[in-house]
């Protein structure tokens, strides 16, 4: 049993650590979020991952979500 907690785990902190750079996709919407004066830090990362590591089932619902969001203002800009 710990070896699906410790994937699930693993999982999670790569997750987190592949999507940093695309994180304002898993917020309340497709914008991109401002960034600071000097750029992401470490502790922004590692805040990020640790998030990422124990909630990425529902990051990756929320990236889905912001997926459909913006195909379906792709789709009414085109018509």
């Amino acid at each position: 049993m710990n070896i699906y907690i410790y994937l699930f785990l693993v999982f999670g902190a790569v997750f987190g650590l592949s999507t940093f750079s695309f994180r304002h996709m898993f917020s309340e919407g497709p914008q991109q979020v401002e960034m600071s004066e000097e750029g992401a830090t470490w502790r922004a990362r590692v805040l990020w991952a640790m998030v990422c590591t124990f909630l990425w089932p529902i990051m990756v619902l929320t990236g889905l979500n912001s997926l459909r969001i913006m195909a379906k203002r792709k789709r009414q800009s085109a018509l």
